[in-house]
């Protein structure tokens, strides 16, 4: 049953990936990849409604969940998320798989598909188009850089022990930062995002994951990189999302133009779908996506046994 997981850890230098796996492990490899401050929990409620004949692993990246915090000074570059994926790959010692991606995953998931198309079949983004476009304005790009490694220091020079929580209590704060999340999804994150002691819940996140160093591409880099695997993309927007163009701030102008690229020059390689709900829409209300997720897999899993 697909309702059913087992834990997998995977050894890395500075300690251990982790990551839970459902379905049978000689079925068709897909490699699910959680939001920035979640883990692997994210998938809980998706997994169980999809093909049962896939072979789905959901890592949590290094800093969150139950993986290894990276080594003391080394702040969290967004290339290493990259980096941890393709060492689960070469553990799993899968040679060609699907990726599928919820928010900062499916950035992550675009980035590993354009570095390695070859171990890419197909690609799902969920909430998330797929790249960090850089800022048009030079003296901003440098002020964020510059903000990463002032954050870093900061964080070094507190050095605070991880506060504790009561179950409600830290519950409440994941809420209250994620407006889009429900009270069971949030439970859900929280049953791996944290680790009871004697004094209360402590978050397993690295605070230092709050100083990521990003990479991020023009709206023209987009499109080039992604017509490299075109007919192999699914993106899901949801319509309460953090990416509905009409909603958006004029700083994200940029999303839309970027969906107007999409629209424009990948139409007929991209299915680009818009679904009710909210950015966590996955985890809320699974069965709004699950369908969608479903044909995309068989449809594409039966033409590449052609």
């Amino acid at each position: 049953l697909l309702g059913m997981f087992s834990e997998l850890k995977f050894p890395v230098p500075w300690g251990h990936v982790a990551a839970k796996a459902w379905g049978p492990s000689d079925g068709h490899p897909v490699l699910c990849l959680h939001g920035w401050l979640d883990n692997a929990n994210t998938f809980d409620k998706l997994i169980p409604l999809l093909p049962r004949d896939c072979y789905y692993v959901a890592m949590d990246f290094s800093g969150h969940g139950l993986s290894s915090h990276r080594p003391a000074g080394s702040p969290y570059h967004f290339l290493d998320y990259v980096s941890d994926v393709r060492r689960v790959a070469a553990a799993l010692q899968w040679r060609r798989f699907t990726l599928m991606g919820h928010s900062m995953g499916g950035s992550v998931a675009a980035m590993f598909c354009f570095l390695y198309p070859e171990m890419v079949d197909k690609l799902i983004l969920l909430e998330n188009l797929g790249f960090l476009l850089a800022p048009e304005d030079t003296e901003a790009w440098l002020k964020a850089k510059r903000m990463v490694i002032d954050r870093l220091l900061s964080l070094e020079a507190k050095q605070q022990a991880p506060k504790a929580w009561s179950r409600e209590a830290a519950l409440q704060r994941l809420l209250e930062a994620n407006r889009h999340l429900t009270a069971e999804g949030g439970a859900i994150l929280l049953q791996r995002g944290a680790t009871e002691t004697p004094a209360g819940l402590v978050y397993n996140r690295d605070m230092r994951v709050r100083t990521q160093n990003r990479e991020s591409f023009t709206v023209e880099q987009c499109v080039k990189l992604l017509q490299k695997i075109q007919d192999r993309v699914l993106i899901i927007i949801a319509q309460e999302g953090l990416l509905v163009p009409h909603k958006l701030d004029s700083r994200n102008h940029f999303v839309k133009a970027l969906q107007e690229a999409f629209e424009s020059t990948l139409k007929e390689h991209i299915q680009l779908v818009e679904v009710p709900g909210s950015h966590f829409v996955h985890l809320n209300e699974p069965e709004v996506v699950s369908g969608i997720i479903s044909n995309f897999l068989t449809a594409h899993n039966a033409r590449a046994r052609l």
